[in-house]
């Protein structure tokens, strides 16, 4: 049985529309806040228009609670899962809410996202003490587990998929190491880029004999204006870099998401083969996590090792396992810079 101090995990994700009379207020929520013009709206629209207007997040979000949940029994933890996202149905506020009805004192919040940085693990934080504040009183204390881009039970998985490219691939290629871009006030504030870079060497040292194995981080999905310097090198520049080279065939492994959601299907699957296509250049794609076996086993052992004394905190990088709450002032939201005086 689960230590009496939790009674219950919660899994926060962003969201996703699920059909097209979604996609705009679905957008709407993504940009609140965000001086966004409305053509680079209905751009993003469009991507998921494209694909009848239904992110593959949720689905894919359902089935890693199932999962879990099935984890968790096997287990003998008796732990009921939620579900709640930051910007479309189920909301946050409204999982809590019945968190609450239920009786629910006090959960863990498993956040689909690996890596530190504002918009990955501060802004979670802050909409989960904001939906609390809407619950009211009643609202159940929510602890946040802590970042796994170092577990092995996130490393080794992706390892087994690489190394199932790099066959497909004839036994060798560059890799290309993905992940969604952030702005460069954000990066600096955070963990973010050092992170991604531990996952991407973890992975590579595992995944080809002797660990030597070309590789780059790369980034995708930006979404600020032009005048805002991102995270670089954008994939499809890295792959039209490689071609220059003389590279045939690249592997693309989206190792900042942990499912095939709409910056996978779209970003990569979409946009980037079509760069790889139009240049010659042929691309395999990594699969992501998903729900694999390891994983979800990892989400347990995540749960555990904050309910019971003794645990073994399992982790690759060289830091070792991040401590269980993030210190004070952490990944800070990113300040915009001062526009000059007119």
């Amino acid at each position: 049985m689960a230590d009496a101090a939790y009674d219950a995990v919660l899994v926060v994700s962003f969201g996703g529309p699920e059909g097209p009379d979604d996609v705009l207020p679905f957008l709407r929520n993504v940009l609140r806040g965000r001086d966004v013009p409305p053509e680079r709206m209905d751009e993003v629209a469009a991507h998921y228009h494209r694909f009848g207007g239904i992110s593959p997040i949720n689905g894919h979000n359902r089935a890693l609670v199932g999962a879990l949940e099935q984890e968790l029994r096997a287990s003998g933890l008796d732990l009921p899962v939620y579900w709640g996202n930051r910007n479309w149905h189920p909301m946050l506020a409204d999982t809590i809410r019945a968190m609450a009805g239920d009786g629910v004192r006090s959960a863990l919040a498993f956040v689909t996202s690996a890596f530190s940085s504002y918009s990955g693990c501060r802004q979670y934080l802050d909409d989960i003490e904001r939906a609390r504040a809407e619950v009211g009183p009643t609202a159940p204390r929510i602890d946040k587990l802590r970042a796994f881009y170092d577990h092995p039970g996130y490393v080794e998985p992706l390892r087994e998929r690489l190394r199932a490219a790099l066959a497909e691939a004839g036994g060798s290629a560059p890799v290309a190491f993905s992940a969604h871009s952030i702005p460069l006030a954000m990066a600096a504030s955070s963990a973010y880029v050092r992170q991604l870079g531990t996952t991407a060497r973890l992975v590579a040292e595992g995944a080809s004999p002797g660990g030597r194995l070309p590789w780059q981080l790369t980034y995708q999905s930006r979404s600020g204006p032009a005048s805002q310097p991102w995270l670089e090198p954008d994939i499809s520049d890295h792959l039209r870099a490689l071609r220059r080279v003389g590279v045939d065939t690249a592997v693309v492994a989206p190792i900042g998401f942990i499912s095939d959601h709409m910056e996978v299907v779209y970003d990569l699957d979409t946009t980037a083969a079509q760069t790889a296509a139009s240049i010659g250049l042929r691309m395999i794609r990594v699969p992501t996590v998903g729900t694999d076996a390891a994983f979800v086993a990892m989400v347990r052992e995540l749960i555990e090792e904050r309910i019971t004394p003794g645990t073994p905190r399992r982790a690759l990088g060289r830091e070792g396992p991040l401590p269980d709450h993030c210190p004070a002032g952490c990944c800070p939201a990113p300040v915009a810079p001062r526009r000059p005086a007119r």
